[in-house]
């Protein structure tokens, strides 16, 4: 999406406030709150997705738009005579590879709609002030465009050198005073940072136990990603440009994703500084780049008089594994493909499910398999990555068939009946989505 087709999406009050925040970068918005009107909180309750988890209070989006105009209009007042107050959020624990778990707050129903009627008038400040290096959770860009933008850099010669990391615990470490201070950098209206600072600090019910963090925003709240983006946005986009650039020898380039990020260097002496003042500048800001993720590699085509074998160096980004091959004119250029740990992981989750849910009839089952595949097959259905996807996809194959024989024991299924079920009911193909190059 472009930014004109974006400016397009939003109601005229919106588009006007976004077109005054572009002519005037350094100005400051005083009247903002009035702009989180019914109409507002309406489009917010419509981008809720129906099947969405349920809060403390358990109300679904169907329950509360039974009377959905009354309940936003009762809303609406409790905002204006400043007796809105956000409810806890209910936290659920996600499993990750390393064994650890990645803490998730579900927000009750109406707090959703509040935040993202929130994100909905800061973004069309922000999005004016945010940089091209910064794709993640924007409207119209995606993680294939930072691959391609990656991809252009590596090509023209303008990186050798890449630095490769991401903040550790990024958005459980935002120091939410510091935070404050960089919105009334843009934004004077009181009204609508009290009604951030709600949606900021609010408590956590994690099971029957209770909290009241002091850092961080909650994972999960349609809010926390934009308010990200701006944290970001100020302690590593606008430095990076305005501070660090200016002062190297050669070109240099970031390309982050929310806090997954590479930095490219055409000079190893400019990446060996920056590597050394960027945690610096990270933990002037409560930040901590992750250790075991962090590291400073050549990023270049082997040398001419190398013949054989593939280049030297692989790199992870957003899932992928990046490297060198020779492609049929002979010439090297920088490949990706799905990086092992994803496809294991995806293979891993879709197991579970299968083991979970075996017992449901089988069109059920493919119905939420189709969906879990279709949706690995869009992300990582880029040209170059085939084979991954043939492997990720006969692997939930023959796992399909592992879950479905133990549905009983008196009647096991065979290769040959399940290829008869396949028929029936056919798991998606592999199939290239996007051309990132």
């Amino acid at each position: 999406m472009s930014n004109t087709r974006m400016l397009e999406s939003m109601s005229p009050k919106l588009r006007e406030v976004a077109r005054r925040a572009r002519e005037r970068p350094e100005a400051r918005f005083f009247t903002l709150a009035h702009l989180i009107d019914v109409p507002a909180l309406g489009r917010a309750y419509g981008g809720i997705r129906k099947e969405a988890a349920v809060g403390v209070d358990g109300v679904t989006k169907e329950g509360y738009g039974q009377n959905l105009e009354g309940n936003l209009r009762e809303l609406h007042e409790r905002m204006k005579s400043k007796c809105y107050r956000h409810q806890p959020i209910r936290r659920v624990h996600i499993p990750k590879d390393d064994g650890t778990t990645r803490p998730i707050g579900i927000s009750a129903l109406e707090d959703k709609i509040v935040q993202r009627a929130v994100a909905e008038v800061l973004e069309a400040v922000y999005e004016q002030d945010f940089l091209d290096c910064s794709y993640g959770f924007r409207r119209g860009r995606s993680p294939h465009d930072a691959i391609r933008s990656l991809n252009r850099a590596v090509n023209k010669g303008e990186v050798k050198w890449i630095l490769e990391t991401d903040v550790a615990s990024f958005f459980d470490s935002i120091d939410r005073k510091m935070l404050m201070e960089m919105l009334r950098i843009r934004i004077a209206d009181g009204s609508l940072l009290r009604l951030t600072g709600k949606c900021l600090h609010v408590g956590v019910l994690d099971g029957v136990e209770y909290a009241a963090p002091t850092e961080g925003t909650p994972q999960g709240s349609s809010l926390s990603p934009l308010l990200g983006n701006i944290y970001l946005h100020y302690v590593l986009d606008r430095w990076f440009e305005r501070e660090v650039v200016p002062r190297l020898r050669g070109r240099a380039k970031l390309i982050r994703y929310a806090d997954d990020l590479v930095i490219g260097f055409e000079h190893k002496e400019d990446a060996e500084r920056a590597m050394d003042v960027l945690p610096k500048r990270m933990a002037r800001y409560g930040l901590t780049l992750h250790p075991d993720k962090t590291r400073l590699l050549p990023f270049m085509p082997p040398a001419r008089s190398q013949q054989s074998g593939k280049g030297p160096a692989t790199m992870a980004f957003l899932g992928f594994c990046f490297y060198w091959r020779r492609g049929r004119s002979g010439q090297w250029r920088m490949w990706c493909k799905t990086r092992h740990a994803r496809r294991k992981r995806a293979v891993r989750s879709i197991a579970g499910w299968c083991r979970r849910y075996r017992h449901l009839p089988v069109a059920v089952q493919h119905v939420a398999l189709k969906r879990r595949l279709q949706g690995h097959i869009n992300y990582f259905g880029v040209n170059g990555n085939y084979r991954e996807l043939s492997i990720f996809v006969e692997e939930v194959t023959r796992t399909w068939f592992k879950w479905l024989r133990r549905r009983s024991q008196r009647k096991r299924l065979t290769w040959d009946r399940y290829g008869e079920l396949l028929a029936r009911f056919p798991l998606p193909r592999p199939r290239i989505m996007v051309q990132i190059w």
